[in-house]
């Protein structure tokens, strides 16, 4: 159900935008200012009827100092850390909705969405920020500006989540994997880009790649909210998408070292395999890409789960 470029094409392509001027000083500007006004992590025990994993209701701080929540799922004996980022208009639901991770031996920080949790799960963490005027959703909130967008205070957030696991019990010394869906896979791809402490990445059918790109080649949500405020704003285009090159994956996966897998469908009409691949093909050492030519956003769903889970235990544990 191929509807973008055909994959000989997309394996070739190479994203046409150039990345923003100081763009590495935008975003050490923004994490230092993070870090520089971070307090304390706090992991709270958890009443649980779950039997197999400890639980502990956490709060870190993330962009500006404030506040994210976050679930800490704890095995009898961890091997590694997996971070986990959630989709567009979700967040950390209910403890026992994220168990898999646990389940294979790992801790399991599971991380809110600032400002998100009402479309489809629950979400316990504000984004106290306003923005000037924008299209309902969170693509075109503060696109003013690089400084006020929503997705730098997001991808903030992911970046001081990594921070945080340090800080958590159980942690000491473990490696860290940051893992995500969608836009929670933007966050695992930004956090592998912006932290030296990730040992790991995986993104399934990312959001935020190639977003000039996307806008043109999809009008599904969420880059329909782009279009909607461009078909308003008719003489902000160019500048809206320079705002917006600041948080744009396909700009910062040059700087991603670890070793990344990203899966892709390539009848995603969600986030489309160009903008995915403005990504991928950006990268250097370039990712493992697993591709699934009959499904669209979902990626490859349960399938991969169980392929992440073996590359998961060779990439933490050294397993073969």
């Amino acid at each position: 159900m191929l509807v973008d470029m055909p994959l000989a094409q997309l394996r070739e392509y190479r994203y046409p935008r150039p990345a923003p001027p100081g763009l590495r000083g935008f975003w050490g500007e923004t994490l230092a200012a993070a870090r520089a006004a971070a307090g304390d992590v706090v992991a709270e025990p958890l009443a649980h009827p779950l039997r197999t994993v400890t639980v502990h209701d956490v709060a870190f701080p993330g962009f500006g100092g404030e506040p994210v929540r976050g679930w800490w799922l704890l095995p009898p004996e961890p091997e590694g850390v997996v971070v986990e980022y959630l989709g567009y208009g979700g967040g950390r639901g209910l403890p026992h909705e994220r168990i898999l991770w646990a389940s294979h031996g790992y801790a399991h920080l599971v991380v809110d969405s600032r400002g998100q949790g009402s479309i489809w799960n629950t979400g316990d963490t504000p984004d106290p920020h306003g923005s000037g005027p924008a299209t309902p959703g969170m693509l075109a909130r503060g696109i003013d500006a690089p400084e006020t967008l929503y997705y730098r205070r997001l991808l903030a957030d992911a970046v001081m989540a990594v921070d945080a696991v340090a800080h958590l019990p159980g942690a000491a010394g473990q490696p860290v994997a940051v893992v995500g869906h969608s836009q929670g896979g933007a966050m695992a791809l930004a956090a592998a880009a912006l932290h030296d402490g990730v040992a790991a990445a995986f993104a399934r059918t990312p959001y935020l790649c190639g977003i000039a790109r996307s806008v043109e080649v999809t009008d599904a949500q969420p880059y329909a909210e782009l279009a909607g405020y461009l078909a308003t704003h008719r003489d902000r285009a160019e500048a809206a998408l320079t705002v917006l090159d600041h948080v744009d994956i396909a700009h910062l996966a040059p700087w991603i070292t670890c070793p990344t897998m990203v899966t892709v469908g390539l009848g995603d009409l969600i986030c489309p395999p160009s903008g995915v691949f403005a990504a991928i093909n950006a990268m250097d050492p370039p990712p493992e890409v697993v591709t699934w030519p009959y499904n669209g956003h979902e990626g490859g769903g349960a399938h991969d789960d169980a392929r992440l889970a073996v590359w998961l235990d060779h990439h933490l544990r050294g397993d073969s």
